[in-house]
């Protein structure tokens, strides 16, 4: 089989990565060589791949289904909001500066030959490339010049599918109104329509199928059930539920894991492998009222250290706890990237990266300091865990930490960029700039007994193999598309090229 197929949809979340991932890993069972690809990815869920490039999270797991190597050439350009209208650009895993939104989109004809290379590029060297869109292709003010839509798929004579939430109701005007509202060049590449997320019996769709390809000449490809929390590392903070008003329990023994949701929260994907945890629960947490006496509080990363360092002193947050971490049985606080700098001494941006602000005073609880610097680290990082089992992760940062006296590390060995991680409070105050170090079932095990330990918790090592948790999540979604889509007429599209 050769050719390509667009993966577009009616709206954010309403299932684009999930389809393009069951399609990704349908291709690589039989034996197809098979790549993903997103033109523009609009995320702070980033990972970096073998070559030391950013890209989407969400690529990132696509890979892994078509049993591919993760590269930044499956998302050429990744946006990662800094603000309410401005993101820094990232072009080939590599941070191209910050952009008002008028600007970036003033400025994206000059990435177009970049995006179009990059998929010529996976084209040649795989035998199927399945691309995503973003958001909705009928945002009919973006058309120009689009980098990741129908636009692309246009320029490289790709059909596309478009997919639509039937869970969120109107379904079926949100699919004949993409159509509709669409130039014919750009609506005459749809060669069919998918459901998702449907609860009950199909049945109950009646004739609506019929009716739909009688009114726009488009057929429904197939209904995929609801397949509920599939907990594959999610694109951005859509996927997260509301912080809680109140406190939460954990049922029985357990622990208790209350993550801080900051306002520019980044990689919270981190937190995945601790919810896959029989045991574990955790909940987001947006208000000191809701933070009750956790086992365990997570600061994760941020893509605006000092303005979320603010929020959190602003919203209550750094002084309730504050508070638990000078009690009587405090939870263990655990810092990752942003969170670890927040917990530091003071943090400095000379040259306004992050921050209008050149000096900020940090939390204090940890004994580093941090500088902003221009050259951002990303790279795959390996470093050994207190047990001596391997610790592997991935950094994506501007800050360098330097230790201050009475600096005690916990990973090891520390980079040659300063260190890797901290300690402090006997155990209590734990900081760390890796990503994903959770998802090593050995390091999880060991730290999840750790907060047992300090908090006197009953919760004992599960054995869960959180990568092959992962497979079998993709899996189901290839399952589920092998049992419910028109694969005949699919691969049709692909291998024709066109939606007649």
């Amino acid at each position: 089989m050769h050719g390509s197929l667009m993966v577009c949809g009616t709206s954010s979340d309403a299932g684009k990565s999930t389809v393009t991932t069951g399609l990704c890993r349908l291709l690589a069972r039989r034996g197809v060589a098979v790549a993903p690809f997103k033109g523009q990815n609009m995320s702070l869920n980033a990972m970096v791949s073998a070559e030391g490039g950013e890209m989407g999270r969400a690529q990132w797991v696509q890979a892994i289904a078509a049993g591919a190597e993760p590269e930044v050439a499956m998302n050429p350009v990744l946006l990662k909001p800094t603000g309410e209208s401005a993101s820094q650009v990232v072009v080939m895993g590599r941070p191209a500066g910050v952009q008002e939104a008028g600007d970036y989109q003033a400025s994206k004809r000059t990435l177009v030959d970049v995006v179009d290379a990059a998929l010529a590029s996976l084209r040649a060297r795989f035998d199927v490339v399945v691309c995503e869109g973003a958001g909705s292709p009928a945002e009919i003010n973006l058309l120009r010049d689009d980098i990741v839509n129908l636009g692309l798929a246009r320029r490289a004579g790709i059909p596309a599918v478009l997919v639509g939430d039937i869970e969120r109701g109107g379904v079926f005007a949100h699919l004949l109104g993409t159509v509709a509202i669409l130039p014919d060049e750009l609506s005459s590449l749809i060669g069919g329509f998918v459901i998702n997320r449907f609860r009950g019996d199909p049945a109950l769709l009646g004739g609506a199928a019929a009716e739909l390809a009688d009114r726009c000449g488009i057929p429904i490809l197939g209904v995929l059930p609801h397949l509920g929390d599939l907990g594959l590392d999610a694109e951005d903070s859509l996927a997260l539920a509301q912080p809680s008003g109140l406190p939460a329990a954990v049922s029985g023994a357990g622990l208790d894991v209350a993550a801080i949701r900051l306002p520019r929260l980044s990689n919270f994907t981190d937190l995945d492998p601790l919810a896959a945890e029989p045991g574990v629960r955790v909940r987001w947490v947006g208000q000191p009222g809701a933070l009750g006496d956790p086992d365990l509080v997570v600061i994760g990363g941020t893509r605006a250290t000092v303005a979320d360092l603010r929020w959190l002193g602003e919203s209550g947050l750094a002084g309730a706890l504050d508070a638990l971490r000078r009690g009587t049985s405090p939870p263990v606080i655990l810092g990752i990237c942003g969170g670890f700098q927040m917990m530091g001494q003071e943090l400095r941006d000379p040259d306004g990266l992050e921050s209008a602000e050149p000096v900020s005073a940090g939390l204090g609880w940890l004994p580093v300091d941090t500088v902003f610097e221009e050259e951002k680290l990303t790279r795959l990082t390996t470093s050994g865990g207190p047990d001596g089992a391997p610790v592997r992760g991935y950094e994506i940062r501007h800050g360098r930490l330097s230790p201050r006296p009475g600096f005690v590390a916990w990973l090891a060995p520390d980079g040659a960029d300063g260190p890797l991680s901290a300690v402090a409070g006997a155990g209590v105050l734990l900081g760390t700039t890796l990503h994903g170090l959770f998802e090593e079932d050995a390091f999880r095990a060991w730290f999840l007994g750790h907060v047992a330990t300090r908090r006197g918790a009953g919760w004992r090592p599960s054995g869960v193999s959180y990568a092959a948790r992962r497979e079998r999540q993709i899996d189901r979604i290839a399952d589920a598309c092998e049992e419910h889509l028109d694969l005949d007429r699919l691969w049709g599209l692909v291998e024709t090229g066109s939606p007649t």
